[in-house]
């Protein structure tokens, strides 16, 4: 089982970004789940979602910690001890953070660690504002490129699918994402 942790802010697409990977999964076959966490619910809070994907049915229903890949969508929850984005990865997991940084400048130890800005796709594609950019469907195009758990075309499908507004543009943003990561 793939598990996937992701780490961001109230409007930043955090839970919409695992769902829509669950649904993607889903599409090719494979047995998914997609749930949040919230500490006090409101735009600019810290906010976990939780993903999973197999090949068999999944029975357990109790968030992730020790997951196979964390996703940090705002590079300032680095600098939140509560925020807790470090722990439980396992050995030689996959970290994906949303910053203009090269990989080498980021500390995860054993981990494979990407970056990608995807404040920038976000902003290039009019998704949000140039203040509050809405950042998953960028990180979506990353994790798809770091991982290989799902394929491209399967999260265009579900981004396509799925996006209430700007299918277009958040389309767009995966693909720019996919193709822009860095550490592949």
């Amino acid at each position: 089982m793939y598990e996937a942790r992701f780490h961001g802010r109230g409007g930043q697409g955090a839970v919409t970004a695992a769902n829509i990977l669950a649904a993607a999964a889903y599409s090719e076959g494979k047995y998914s789940q997609a749930f949040p966490i919230f500490g006090v619910e409101r735009r600019g809070a810290p906010v976990a979602a939780f993903l999973r994907i197999d090949e068999k049915p999944i029975d357990i229903k109790f968030q992730i910690y020790e997951p196979d890949a964390v996703i940090i969508q705002d590079p300032s929850l680095l600098e939140v001890k509560e925020a807790k984005v470090r722990d439980g990865l396992k050995p030689g997991g996959v970290v994906i953070v949303n910053t203009k940084k090269d990989p080498s400048e980021l500390d995860f130890g054993d981990a494979e660690v990407y970056t990608i800005d995807a404040t920038g796709i976000a902003i290039e594609n009019r998704l949000g504002t140039a203040t509050n950019p809405i950042v998953n469907t960028a990180i979506i195009g990353a994790f798809v490129r770091a991982t290989g758990t799902i394929s491209l075309d399967a999260a265009v499908k579900a981004v396509y699918e799925l996006s209430p507004a700007k299918r277009d543009e958040n389309v767009a943003a995966v693909k720019a994402a996919y193709d822009r990561v860095k550490g592949v």
